[in-house]
C-alpha cells in the first residue's frame, strides 16, 4: 500500500497500531471521519489524494474493522464509511495527537484551529485507566510478558478471524 515499513512480523503493540493506522493518509482519513466526513468525494475532494490511494486507505480501514460501509445510493451503488467502536477508539490517540502537534510544531494557541471543551482549550491528559492517576516519566516500565506472542501480522490474521 505504498508504505516503506512492514511491521507484520514484530512483537509490539505500538507496531500492531502502525501496521493499522500508521499510513499518513489514513490518520488524515480518521481526523475527516471525527469531523463527519462519510463519503469517498468528500475524501478525496480534501485531502488531495489520488483516488486508488484513497480505495486502498479506506478498504484497509474496513478489513479492520475499523470501518464499516453503508450504501446510501442504490442506482447507482453509493456507500458512506462510519467508523465502528474499534475506530471510535481511536479519538483520543488523534486528540493526543493534534495537541503534540499543536505545542510542539505550532507552538501553543497559534496552531490552525484548536479543541475546546467547556469553553476552554482541550488539552488531552493521560492517566492510568485502573488507579486514575497521572504517571510520571519513571512510573511507568516494560515487562515482557509473552515472548512467544504471535507476531502482529498472525494477531491481525487472528483478529480477522
Amino acid at each position: 500500500m505504498g508504505r516503506t515499513a512492514d511491521y507484520s512480523h514484530q512483537r509490539c503493540a505500538i507496531a500492531a497500531t502502525l501496521e493499522v493506522v500508521g499510513d499518513p493518509w489514513t490518520l488524515l482519513i480518521l481526523r475527516d471521519a471525527f469531523s463527519g466526513i462519510k463519503r469517498f468525494e468528500q475524501w478525496q475532494e480534501r485531502l488531495g489524494v489520488a483516488r486508488n490511494v484513497l480505495a486502498a486507505r479506506l478498504k484497509s480501514l474496513v478489513a479492520h474493522g475499523v470501518m464499516e460501509t453503508q450504501l446510501y445510493s442504490q442506482h447507482p451503488p453509493r456507500k458512506e464509511y462510519l467508523l465502528t467502536p474499534k475506530g471510535r477508539a481511536l479519538r483520543a490517540v488523534l486528540l493526543t495527537m493534534a495537541d503534540w502537534g499543536e505545542i510542539h510544531v505550532y507552538g501553543e494557541g497559534k496552531g490552525p484551529f484548536a479543541f475546546v471543551h467547556d469553553g476552554h482549550p482541550y488539552r488531552p491528559k493521560v492517566v492510568c485507566g485502573t488507579c486514575g492517576e497521572e504517571p510520571g516519566e519513571r512510573d511507568i516500565r516494560r515487562i515482557d510478558q509473552d515472548l512467544n506472542a504471535p507476531t502482529v501480522g498472525e494477531a491481525l490474521v487472528k483478529a480477522a478471524g
